[in-house]
């Protein structure tokens, strides 16, 4: 099938579990790759009530087939009527739509099961739900595929990296902070098999569950109360210490690692120490930072160091006045000028879902997604299914 111009709807919902964003993007074919054009980008949080039972089975230790498959199939809606809202906004058509869904669970190593090792992952979003909704064809389900090929199934936004910021001078550091916070590392010049991409740690995932504990608030805004504490240091080093820090990349964590029960461990930590929401926040805040900084520079900075280095960062984590400052403080000496993805004509909050239209994209035309040395496949892999509308 010969690749074809299309505009196509990317749907992202990440692991911080706050709601959906879209981004349409014009995607024009060209010989080395395919050139990109953003058409809208629209953000939509959650409904109280759907965001309650997200949160209530990413954490439970038990839970109901019947909520499982209900949980599914309202998030389909809920994706289906972001989608169509944001279509209608902007008085534009879509022929294609890729959406990642809600990751419930991601295992990204094998481990013991009913007599099996394997390794697994699950996004919630029914791709049916949101073709039959809309009228047009879904490409979902993305992660399984590289995963069936020895690769940990993420990170995935490493080859919309690669299309829209590789340079022939310039080394490009692609940081986005989400409820995890994950790099792409791009060196000047550099071919697809040279990009480098992993899981850094928690992004705002362990701020903002210490923000709904402490402060009755989803997050903590630009930072304000972490500007006002201290950093705990005794704190932050036995939390440097979690092996995932030290683990080579590939890699990739998530909920599972840095969820609910290791903020209140974190914040448990804490409280040996200061009964100041402030200090918590300020040391929950500066582990995102340091962990950021120390996978650069123990696993990408050799690599880098011979040029200029663009330290881009992305994600609602851009955000976060406070945790940018403390980010630029330790990049700084490792030769590293921090910039926003707005100065490079992407916004920070379109970038995910931008990545998922272009892999939609990419299965459409049978054309592979996965960057198997971000990933650590064996091969490259078509990914994700199609649902028909």
């Amino acid at each position: 099938m010969s690749a074809k111009a299309m505009n196509v709807a990317g749907v992202m919902s990440g692991t911080s579990a706050d709601g959906v964003d879209v981004a349409v993007v014009r995607i024009v074919p060209a010989r080395q790759r395919p050139r990109l054009e953003l058409l809208a980008l629209e953000g939509f949080p959650y409904p109280v009530a759907l965001r309650r039972a997200v949160l209530a089975a990413m954490n439970a230790a038990q839970i109901s087939t019947a909520e499982l498959a209900r949980l599914n199939w309202r998030l389909g809606l809920a994706y289906a009527e972001a989608v169509s809202e944001t279509l209608r906004r902007h008085r534009i058509q879509v022929d294609l739509i890729g959406c990642h869904g809600q990751t419930l669970y991601h295992q990204a190593r094998a481990m013991r099961y009913a007599g099996r090792e394997f390794a697994c992952t699950w996004q919630l979003g029914e791709g049916g739900a949101i073709a039959a909704a809309t009228g047009v064809p879904v490409v979902w389900n993305f992660r399984p595929a590289d995963m069936l090929a020895g690769g940990q199934g993420a990170p995935l936004v490493p080859l919309l990296d690669y299309v829209l910021f590789a340079h022939s001078q310039r080394g490009r550091v692609l940081q986005n902070i989400g409820g995890i916070a994950n790099l792409t590392a791009i060196p000047a010049a550099a071919k697809p098999s040279d990009v480098q991409a992993f899981d850094t740690g928690p992004g705002n995932m362990v701020i903002d569950a210490l923000a709904q504990e402490l402060l009755g608030r989803p997050f903590d805004r630009n930072g304000a109360a972490a500007a006002r504490g201290n950093v705990i240091v005794p704190v932050l080093k036995k939390a440097l210490r979690h092996p995932y820090f030290a683990a080579k990349p590939p890699r990739t964590t998530g909920r599972e690692q840095f969820g609910r029960e290791y903020a209140l461990e974190f914040l448990a930590e804490c409280r040996r120490h200061s009964n100041r929401a402030e200090d918590a926040l300020a040391t929950a805040t500066a582990l995102t930072a340091e962990t950021i900084a120390q996978g650069y520079a123990r696993f990408v900075h050799a690599r880098m160091k011979a040029h200029g280095v663009d330290y881009i960062v992305s994600g609602g984590g851009a955000r976060n006045a406070t945790l940018m400052a403390m980010l630029a403080q330790r990049l700084a000496p490792l030769g590293c000028e921090l910039a926003a993805s707005e100065a490079f004509g992407l916004p920070a909050q379109a970038k995910e879902a931008a990545a998922f239209a272009l892999l939609a994209w990419q299965t459409w035309h049978r054309l592979p997604g996965n960057v198997p040395s971000a990933t650590g496949a064996s091969r490259q892999e078509i990914l994700g299914q199609v649902s028909y509308a």
